[in-house]
Formats: C-alpha cells, sequence, structure tokens
C-alpha cells in the first residue's frame, strides 16, 4: 500500500493530475483491498470489460480525486 500511497502523491503534487483511478478483475480480491485501503473509492463495475485464458471476467473500477485527501 506504501507504493500506491507514493505514486498518487507524486501524480496528484509533481504531475497534476486531477484523478487516478484502479481496475481490477472482480475477482482479484487482494488488489480490491489494496485499492480501497489506499482511499481509491470503488466506483462501479464493468461487465466482462477484460479476457483471461478462462473467458471474460468483470472488471472493478475504482477512484481518487485530488480532493479526496
Amino acid at each position: 500500500m506504501r507504493s500506491v500511497e507514493a505514486v498518487y502523491r507524486w501524480a496528484f503534487d509533481e504531475i497534476g493530475f486531477h484523478r487516478l483511478d484502479i481496475q481490477h478483475s472482480v475477482g482479484n480480491h487482494a488488489s480490491c483491498k489494496v485499492a480501497g485501503q489506499s482511499g481509491f473509492a470503488l466506483e462501479g463495475m464493468l461487465r466482462q470489460a477484460i479476457r483471461h485464458a478462462d473467458g471474460w471476467h468483470d472488471w472493478h473500477v475504482h477512484g481518487r480525486i485530488r480532493t479526496d485527501r
């Protein structure tokens, strides 16, 4: 989680981004946990948005904006 925090602080403070998002397969519970604990709000799900070897998977979208601090 410290690496995620370092990247979003750099992106907001040094680069000047307004918004960042994290996307991951719905079945990837570890990524979901890291996103949530890093302050990225779960914003929704994209149905069958990514194809893996075993077929199409739903995709979570988490977002964080500069003012979320």
